[in-house]
């Protein structure tokens, strides 16, 4: 219990500092909400004054006696004129007050919200491929834009109105005791039971949240794999099949919140006994004190009054108390993503770099995805600048995951990867990377529009470098045929486009970025020969001048490569100047060769 009341105040302490730049705005919503004390206060005392001196022939209350010099001899009708005057007066002040309180408490959340998912977005940017490869996307999705609502709700929804409801509370059994302590003293034992039974059901309320946001999450990836596949889902006919699965998901979630609910319903309907209890106990005793002449009638109205206010906030403090259970497990979960350290890390003096000539070495590199998934093994191999170096080797033998590492994508297990003679760790991490041009083997297009998808190696570049890279990629002539020309809309991952129209685009934007070392994965994989042939020519305009790593499965695209690196099972085998005479003798080095040959014919 003491750990979890510790991992609470850490929580709530790192939500100050969160909110910090905000404490003006939340000051502000905070003293506002504060003037519901005082009006709430003095609701009850129309209905005082219309008993007491509109019926009967009581004076007005002491603190109307100040404002009004003739406050003892006031008529019964200018007794009641002034409670209805005063009932539509504290009903306008109110509700001005609500209505500030609301677009302040908006303005506050809103920009409190927006602040934590940009440095959210900022940092699932920043974390290594390994961890979105282990997590997957649908985790770092659900905490950005679900989890992170939590913080909106704590701060502005729970803190403020929790702390504005213990002022009216105090202020509530203040004015009671002054009135009759002992029915003051009879609400305020009810108190404790309403906290004591809110510490009982906080426990439950926190395990049930967090099992409904992991149900949520697992119902929302069933979705995201769907559209992602779609294809492939029509294809096999297996519409149905992956609506059952979502179904099952969403019932298994909906069953997590309903268990949720009735903990929320049993720890609501505790209270409201309580609280019912202590207002019957109040009457009872309050009545009584009537009948004495202890007290007037408007006097136990005005408590009764009280009392309903009293108990509301205790309501409204232990329905917050409930749902902040939900806000606290989401607040963890966003948190937790923010702990995560990215493992690919700049140096705090890290060396600047403008322009590398690119010349690459990589000394007995080994890298591992995890204690049981060896990828590579002590590679090494010596590239001087402006050479092309062709990846040759089956699918799986950690071709991708070795260029993946000139790119800092991953930091090598063990082992030394220099450029220019310098370890890239030792480089700024944003200068390292601009020296890269990269073509990736799924060619990734954006949802806006063509020249936006070129321009986006250079967004500061002109439209007419943006025509001449794409001269250069062999795109120009298609792009012009479309209806928008340049301003085509490509679709979700650029699917309104063929594949060989998205990967001369792609191959347009890495002659925009004019960077000296290239790296291209697999750039004719999902092509026509025709489309390869025009691939291949601009491909070949593109790297010269420039360290080129080129991965191919196809012999024709490592025409002109020297050397060419043989990958197999994350071993470098091979590394030779005469790569296809080479294959013409497959039985030198035996299986990977072979496979080559095999794929050549």
């Amino acid at each position: 219990m003491a750990i979890a009341k510790n991992r609470d105040l850490v929580l709530l302490r790192r939500l100050l500092r969160q909110a910090q730049p905000y404490w003006a705005h939340i000051a502000g919503f905070f003293l506002l909400s504060l003037l519901a004390t005082p009006l709430a206060l003095l609701m009850p005392l129309p209905l005082k004054i219309a008993v007491d001196s509109g019926i009967g022939s009581r004076p007005l209350p002491r603190l109307l006696g100040v404002f009004i010099r003739q406050a003892g001899t006031l008529s019964h009708g200018s007794a009641l004129l002034l409670a209805v005057g005063l009932l539509v007066a504290i009903a306008l002040l109110s509700q001005l007050q609500a209505m500030a309180v609301s677009l302040l408490r908006t303005y506050v959340g809103e920009k409190l919200l927006l602040e934590f998912r940009a440095e959210l977005f900022r940092h699932i940017q920043r974390l290594s491929l390994l961890f979105h490869d282990t997590k997957g996307t649908v985790e770092s999705i659900y905490r950005l834009q679900y989890d992170a609502m939590a913080i909106q709700a704590i701060a502005v929804d729970h803190v403020i109105p929790f702390i504005s409801s213990s002022f009216t509370l105090v202020g509530m059994l203040y004015v009671t005791a002054r009135i009759a302590w002992p029915l003051a003293l009879v609400a305020l034992v009810i108190s404790p039971i309403v906290f004591a039974v809110g510490k009982r059901f906080r426990r439950g309320l926190r395990k049930g949240s967090r099992e409904v946001k992991v149900l949520e999450k697992s119902a929302l990836a069933v979705v995201q794999e769907v559209l992602q596949s779609l294809r492939v889902v029509k294809a096999f006919v297996r519409e149905e099949s992956e609506q059952d699965r979502f179904v099952q998901r969403s019932v298994e979630g909906m069953r997590a919140r309903l268990r949720l609910a009735l903990v929320e319903g049993e720890y609501g309907l505790v209270i409201g006994l309580a609280t019912a209890v202590g207002t019957g106990a109040v009457l009872l005793l309050g009545v009584h004190q009537v009948q004495s002449g202890v007290l007037t009638l408007g006097d136990l109205l005005l408590v009764m009054g009280y009392m309903a206010q009293f108990y509301e906030p205790l309501k409204t403090m232990a329905k917050k108390s409930a749902t902040l259970q939900s806000h606290l497990a989401s607040v963890e979960r966003t948190f937790a993503l923010l702990d995560e350290a990215p493992e690919v890390v700049e140096k705090p003096n890290a060396r600047p770099l403008v322009r590398a000539l690119g010349g690459i070495v990589f000394r007995e590199v080994s890298f591992a995805y995890g204690p049981d998934r060896p990828v590579l093994h002590q590679v090494s191999f010596d590239i001087d600048p402006g050479r092309r170096v062709g990846i040759a080797g089956e699918t799986g033998a950690g071709k991708t995951t070795l260029v993946s590492l000139l790119l800092r994508f991953y930091d090598p297990t063990s082992g030394l990867i220099l450029l220019d003679g310098v370890d890239l760790r030792d480089y700024r991490l944003e200068d390292l990377r601009n020296q890269f041009a990269f073509v990736p083997q799924e060619t990734v297009l954006f949802s806006t529009s063509i020249a936006e998808n070129i321009a986006y190696a250079r967004p500061e570049a002109a439209d007419a470098e943006v025509i001449a890279a794409a001269k250069a990629a062999s795109a120009h002539e298609f792009i012009t045929l479309l209806p928008q020309g340049y301003d085509t809309l490509v679709g979700e991952r650029g699917m309104c486009l063929s594949g060989g129209e998205r990967q001369r685009i792609s191959l347009a934007r890495a002659f925009l970025k004019n960077a000296p070392i290239l790296i291209l994965d697999e750039p004719t994989s999902s092509v026509d020969v025709d489309t390869e042939a025009a691939i291949v020519e601009a491909m070949d305009r593109l790297m010269r001048g420039r360290t080129t790593f080129l991965i191919s499965h196809r012999l024709n695209a490592l025409k002109g490569c020297d050397p060419v690196l043989v990958v197999e099972d994350g071993r470098l085998v091979a590394q030779t100047s005469d790569f296809f005479a080479a294959v013409r003798e497959a039985s030198t080095l035996g299986g990977i060769y072979a496979h080559l040959r095999k794929g050549k014919e």
